[in-house]
């Protein structure tokens, strides 16, 4: 009787269904974790008889054809994205969009959308539940500065939370201050500034290579020349008040040829910069307008009878012509405006933060951000051909595709969440669902059997 072995596929199939249900709702709060889905499809059928095709008497015959059964077309992994829930935890990790985790055990390497990590003994960025590393880029410092080569091979991300962060000596101070163009008639007195009358002064603190502070102030006089109401005299001092006062040049052409610390700005009528020109008369009046100062820097070992060791960096003070972030002379109180410098000293790693492009950037006590890595992302032609690996992870088979890997928004990568998890993407109401109609499914089966063995039961009384 085939309805008999039709019923057994039946039961055994939903069986099935059944456990890939249960699975997924044992799962309904695994972090990453991506539901099953089982697809059915009826098995072979035996020809009672087949098809005719009309003639010119009759028309034509279907074939007859019983069914034997059904069995499981597939078990899909669902890989739609879950919701985000927030963890404060900056190494909690998830991915928004396309893209998972590499995570690495040897040579062998793991995919996982789970971003519970954290850091092991080593600095090491891991899962603290099985000790995989997660993959990416870690940064090379090229001419001082952090670079991340993401075309080079992924490696494990190392976070040296503690280390140093060796001293930098200034090498650019950028002016954007105003010298007002009254200032000769302007009362002395005003705010954290020194101010006399035809005088302005601007202190900003600078770093040598041993990464002491020193203090650069310039101080601005306005000339005296009644032909000539547009230019500046600049005098920079390095330490000033100091019981070991430094010597200082400035130049606006090659570096230390003059030994005179002061520098001349001229403005047009327009109250923007026209030229600088230092005391030997060499002078610059196009472009980005560069100074060079130099100063002995104290402490540092020089050859027996050598000149001390000098440190060399650039006043920037902007651009001919512009009033963007440029010194500038208009009718508007002066203000005291070195607005950045590049140096600093010392400092140690103290933590880090993971911005949206996966970049793991390093925060220093000495007020430093650097570039430590960036995490890596894989996607695949046919993610579901993945195979699950366990512990919420998932290996290469032959269906998937080879695991393209780059940073992200590279050929349709998501981005990444700090501070966050992704949680299942299993939605109990639809499995509840499918639990009522795989029961029913297994129930009328069973009953598909009972009827049979009833069937099989009138027939043995046939002889009595």
């Amino acid at each position: 009787m085939r309805s008999l072995y039709a019923g057994v596929s039946g039961l055994q199939n939903h069986q099935v269904r059944m456990d890939v249900i249960g699975n997924n709702i044992a799962n309904v709060n695994t972090t990453g974790f991506k539901k099953g889905r089982v697809n059915f499809q009826d098995m072979l059928s035996q020809t009672m008889s087949g098809a005719a095709k009309p003639t010119e008497d009759v028309g034509g015959v279907n074939p007859k054809q019983v069914g034997l059964g059904m069995t499981v077309a597939s078990i899909d992994t669902i890989h739609t994205q879950g919701s985000m829930q927030t963890t404060g935890v900056m190494t909690d990790l998830a991915v928004q969009g396309e893209g998972m985790f590499i995570l690495s055990s040897g040579d062998k390497d793991f995919f996982t959308r789970a971003g519970a990590f954290g850091l092991d003994e080593a600095g090491t960025l891991v899962n603290p539940a099985n000790g995989l590393k997660v993959q990416g880029w870690t940064a090379e410092t090229i001419d001082g500065q952090a670079f991340i080569n993401t075309a080079s091979d992924v490696g494990d991300l190392i976070i040296p939370v503690g280390s140093k962060d060796p001293a930098s000596a200034t090498t650019d101070v950028f002016l954007a201050c105003n010298l007002d163009k009254r200032l000769d008639v302007v009362p002395a007195g005003a705010g954290d500034a020194e101010v006399r009358a035809g005088t302005w002064t601007l202190d900003k603190d600078i770093y040598d290579s041993f990464g002491n502070l020193h203090k650069m102030r310039i101080t601005f006089t306005k000339a005296d020349n009644p032909n000539n109401t547009n230019s500046w005299t600049g005098t920079a001092v390095i330490d000033p008040g100091s019981e070991n006062p430094t010597n200082v040049t400035v130049d606006a052409g090659e570096a230390n040829v003059t030994d005179n610390n002061t520098f001349t700005l001229d403005f047009n009528n327009l109250g923007t910069l026209q030229s600088a020109t230092d005391s030997a008369g060499d002078a610059i009046d196009n472009g980005q307008l560069q100074l060079q100062l130099a100063f002995d820097v104290l402490g540092a070992t020089a050859e027996a009878g050598a000149d001390p060791i000098r440190q060399t960096f650039n006043l920037n003070l902007g651009e001919v012509g512009s009033a963007v972030n440029t010194v500038t002379q208009f009718a508007e109180t002066s203000s005291t405006k070195a607005f950045k410098q590049n140096g600093y000293g010392m400092g140690y790693l103290e933590s880090f933060k993971v911005d949206q492009s996966g970049k793991i950037t390093g925060v220093y006590s000495n007020g430093s951000n650097r570039e430590l890595g960036q995490v890596a992302l894989a996607t695949f032609t046919n993610p579901g051909g993945l195979e699950k690996a366990g512990e919420s992870t998932f290996t290469v088979s032959n269906n998937s595709g080879e695991a393209n890997i780059g940073p992200v928004g590279v050929a349709g990568k998501g981005k990444i969440i700090a501070g966050a998890l992704e949680m299942s993407n299993v939605d109990l109401a639809a499995q509840f669902t499918d639990m009522i109609v795989t029961q029913r499914g297994f129930q009328a089966n069973s009953k598909t059997i009972q009827t049979s063995d009833t069937m099989l039961q009138e027939l043995l009384t046939l002889k009595r």
